[in-house]
């Protein structure tokens, strides 16, 4: 019997009693590795000393063992795979204990400033605003100047400000874009301005450095405080979804004239007084008025011919309102659980 037949017999007894894959990997280098029985076999036949067509046949037959040795081990080894994916999908299942919790799948939540602020934004489309951004970066004149606060005026102390090395500033309310939106769409303009604002204050249950406002915008030719008025009852009754007791009071805002500040009676205590509302009963939610006359002219339009209202509300402190939150520091713990207890209504 020539060699190879005999090789060839012997590979396919050793595969056919393999069932395991480092089996089937033994028998690989036994045969096929660099001291195996097929690779020595060339060595062995002394090719040097055979003639020139027995050495074409011995080639021809040793390269033909080798094909098929590699082919059949191929195969043994895919069965060999096959069969351990299968014992170990057989032990899986046999481990499964159906009596467990199931892998918990949880769904995203938004947080609830984007809620009310999304909410917000509904009510003012249907009204006729439109909703625009500005910059959280912002230049002094936008800020400051342009809305009738100049270097000097008292009111640049009642609000703690990021300076910046580039003498930019984080702003400190979204009122930094009335003077923007009135020199890109002049006159009439409805529109609302959300974002997030910044000052350098001390944190408390009601006091955050980082907060979110809505400044609101609306300028035509005839306005008056009655329409004022007539926008904030409609917007705290679609945001509140019920009445709600709120009262109107004189305030100073440079870029109004005349100012109001419109109060709503704290939900937390009724009335009666609590830390959220530093035990007054109300709590303040909508600063408002007419624009000033010189923020029109800021503007380019011409105050003579239009007049217009102002107002901003605090999205943190209306959140805080509507779902009952007593501490303003939740909504930047990063907690997923503080946000996932508010709904999503679509």
């Amino acid at each position: 019997m020539e060699p190879w037949q005999e090789i060839r017999n012997e590979l396919q007894a050793a595969l056919g009693s393999a069932k395991r894959l480092d089996e089937v990997e033994q028998i690989r280098v036994r045969f096929l590795g660099r001291k195996g029985k097929i690779t020595l076999l060339a060595k062995e036949t002394g090719f040097s000393r055979l003639t020139p067509e027995d050495r074409r046949h011995w080639g021809s037959q040793l390269n033909s063992l080798k094909r098929w040795a590699e082919e059949s081990i191929e195969q043994a080894l895919a069965e060999a795979r096959a069969r351990e994916a299968a014992r170990a999908a057989e032990a899986s299942r046999a481990r499964l204990d159906v009596t467990l919790p199931g892998i918990e799948r949880r769904v995203g939540s938004l947080h609830p400033i984007s809620l009310v602020q999304m909410e917000l934004e509904d009510i003012f489309q249907g009204m006729g605003f439109m909703v625009l951004t500005g910059y959280e970066v912002e230049t002094e004149y936008y800020n400051f100047d342009a809305l009738n606060i100049p270097p000097d005026h008292p009111a640049r102390d009642m609000q703690d400000t990021f300076w910046l090395d580039n003498g930019m500033i984080l702003r400190t309310h979204t009122s930094a874009n009335q003077v923007r939106a009135l020199e890109e769409f002049g006159a009439p303009l409805r529109a609302i301005f959300p974002g997030r604002c910044f000052r350098y204050e001390a944190m408390d249950a009601s006091h955050e450095n980082t907060f979110y406002q809505l400044e609101g915008l609306l300028v035509d030719r005839d306005i008056s405080v009655a329409n004022l008025i007539a926008v904030m009852k409609a917007l705290l009754g679609e945001v509140f979804h019920r009445e709600v007791k709120v009262r109107l009071r004189p305030g100073f805002f440079p870029f109004v004239e005349p100012g109001f500040e419109l109060d709503q009676q704290c939900p937390f205590c009724d009335g009666v007084g609590c830390s959220v509302c530093k035990q007054s009963g109300w709590i303040e939610l909508i600063p408002c008025g007419l624009v000033h006359p010189k923020v029109l002219e800021y503007g380019r339009v011409d105050p003579t011919q239009f007049t217009g209202f102002a107002f901003g509300m605090g999205l943190t402190r209306l959140a805080m309102l509507k779902f009952g939150i007593p501490d303003i520091r939740l909504f930047n713990s990063g907690d997923l659980r503080f946000c996932e207890q508010f709904p999503v209504v679509l």
